[in-house]
């Protein structure tokens, strides 16, 4: 029988057997007594003072480290050995430059140190002071190291307190120590240090009245950025689906679904004209879809993470398929809406739903085991602490979370920024990334609760333990071939947790490391200078891997990532047709152009 116009692709499963699991767990509602309503207040106050990072997590840390270090006489030794061997290295160094000699640095800042690239830093006694405090930082991170009974979180969350402890005290933070700063004072005749002082009373406004700096007209949106045309063709309260229109005669028949993270606005992969991902995909003859995430208020504080999934990427999903009916979709997640996406794909294979024709996540991790630094911030404690905030407040605003991913690289996005701006009197000079850094979004506290504790806290998606509609989740139920893209710098989602993907799936995946971090590594477009990436095929059903085999036995070609995925995509896709226009399908007439409304949301 012939399938009905608008019909999916979708087969009902046999017999499925339900799979108890519990749901996941999500901060209570206001609380009925009166009293715990009051800790929770108190607790929530608090954590808009610390930026939602918590005091009691810190504390248990380095109480555990103080007293397992306490009762280890052997790492005592240890350490000062260690402390008389620094010592003397910095005497033999300082004697030598004393003396008119030039002996080698025996300290070395670390790889996203920039603190010290000014070649005063060279110059006595200006590399006495550099290398003085670069061995006292060099002891604390062997006395921060892992130690036998220590939990190994909290020797971490120790080694961290005091490299922020030690960051504030840096030489290179104070006029009279820094060379830079002296040698810009005195050409300058102290203008630097005036107009330092007035970005300081700017930015100390901004942040006390947690005002939002609106978007420079030089970057206005859908003008200048997030400038690709295309059409809203459809709005919920939770999203924009955004059709983009084709630059193409014709187009591959199977069209291409976006899913960004709903921490940040899309606009991160449609950029510039000359590094917008989804310009590009448009330009290479395919059909481009985009969700565009509202950004929620305290009336929105009750959405969950099924919301999303239902309203987001499942009803996304229904609307291109009633476009084109019978067509299977390329869908590319990337960041948390990777995540988002690999649980949707997982819930749809479980099903019996088949319109995914492939799977792409970019710098997105289905497993948090090995999330790297940022599992500083999450235990219980500071789960319930940042609940406690948005019980307060309703959300979770990105300037609460920002605080935690510039404290993770804080001698450069903190201490190196803050010398420049204030100390040298240099503007923050806009640039594409950095306007969209600062338009920040919000965060549901249901949903954000949710993620936190059932799939970062609790890793319940490769645990076998994350239910959809009462039943668990697989991911090696995922039949699509999967493409993984993940980048070497990245300290959000390192490339060796996204790599994890690789161990939980049984279907064809292909899996490139590219040079770069978080953003930077994605947003490689062809042509750009320096870049290179490496990437591995593994055939669906073949043995595991692991992340330093692989690397190993892949070197690495010159380029962007980009052509391997758009080859890939051809390899998954039927056959050209012609060009489709946003708003040509009666059901779905465009709305207005893009970017929409929701992307002006502050």
């Amino acid at each position: 029988m012939p399938r009905k116009p608008g019909a999916k692709l979708r087969s009902v499963p046999k017999a499925p057997a339900p799979a108890p699991c519990p749901p996941i767990p999500t901060p209570p509602a206001a609380e009925d007594h009166p009293l715990k309503a009051l800790d929770r207040n108190a607790m929530g106050t608090l954590s808009r003072l610390t930026s939602g990072i918590s005091p009691h997590a810190m504390l248990d840390a380095w109480g555990d480290w103080a007293m397992h270090l306490a009762r280890a006489p052997g790492r005592q030794i240890e350490l000062l050995q260690r402390a008389q061997q620094n010592w003397l290295k910095m005497a033999g160094f300082t004697a030598g430059r004393l003396t008119g000699q030039s002996p080698s640095a025996p300290f070395a800042p670390g790889k996203y140190d920039t603190r010290w690239s000014h070649p005063g830093w060279q110059l006595p006694p200006f590399a006495l002071w550099q290398q003085g405090f670069l061995g006292v930082q060099d002891w604390w991170q062997a006395a921060t190291a892992d130690l036998r009974g220590l939990h190994r979180p909290n020797a971490q969350r120790s080694g961290f307190i005091m490299r922020q402890l030690l960051d504030t005290v840096s030489p290179a933070n104070f006029p009279a120590l820094n060379p830079e700063i002296l040698e810009k004072t005195w050409r300058t005749a102290g203008r630097n240090l005036l107009e330092g002082a007035l970005h300081f009373a700017d930015d100390a406004q901004h942040i006390l009245t947690q005002e939002h700096r609106p978007v420079p007209e030089e970057f206005a949106l859908g003008k200048v950025l997030a400038c690709t045309e295309g059409a809203v063709i459809y709005r919920n309260e939770f999203m924009e689906l955004i059709q983009y229109s084709p630059t193409t005669d014709t187009v591959q028949a199977e069209p291409v679904l976006i899913v960004p993270a709903w921490i940040m606005k899309y606009y991160i992969l449609d950029l510039s004209p000359h590094n917008s991902l989804i310009r590009w995909l448009v330009g290479q003859g395919y059909t481009v879809f985009c969700i565009s995430w509202r950004n929620p208020g305290a009336e929105q504080a009750e959405w969950s993470l099924e919301n999303y999934r239902t309203q987001g990427v499942m009803q996304a999903l229904d609307v291109i398929t009633d476009i084109l009916p019978g067509v299977r979709v390329h869908a590319n997640g990337y960041c948390l809406g990777g995540t988002l996406l690999a649980i949707a794909a997982a819930t749809l294979a479980r099903d019996g739903d088949h319109r995914l024709a492939s799977v792409t996540l970019m710098a997105a991790q289905v497993d948090f085991a090995e999330a790297g630094e940022l599992l500083l911030f999450l235990d219980e404690s500071q789960v319930a602490y940042l609940e406690d905030m948005m019980w307060a407040q309703g959300y979770l605003d990105r300037p609460q979370m920002s605080g935690a991913f510039a404290a993770i690289r804080s001698e450069d996005l903190i201490w190196t920024r803050a010398v420049r701006r204030y100390f040298l009197g240099e503007p923050d000079l806009p640039t594409d990334m950095t306007v969209w850094v600062n338009d920040t979004t919000r965060m549901p506290a249901r949903m954000h609760s949710e993620y936190l504790r059932g799939v970062f806290l609790e890793n319940r998606i490769t645990a076998g333990r994350f239910a959809i509609e009462g039943r668990v989740i697989a991911l090696k139920d995922i039949d699509a071939p999967v493409f993984v893209v993940a980048t070497e710098s990245d300290h959000i989602a390192p490339w060796r947790s996204v790599y994890k993907t690789a161990l939980f799936t049984d279907c064809d995946l292909h899996f490139v490391l590219t040079k770069g971090g978080h953003n930077s590594g994605i947003l490689s477009e062809p042509g750009h200078k320096g870049r290179h990436y490496r990437i591995g095929h593994r055939q669906a059903g073949a043995h595991y891997c692991g992340p330093d085999g692989w690397f190993a036995a892949h070197d690495p070609r010159a380029g962007s990532w980009g052509p391997e995925a758009a080859e890939r995509l051809g390899q998954h896709s039927s056959t050209a047709l012609p060009a489709r226009q946003p708003g040509a399908c009666p059901d779905y007439p465009a709305l207005e152009p893009a970017p929409g409304q929701y992307i002006h949301q502050m």
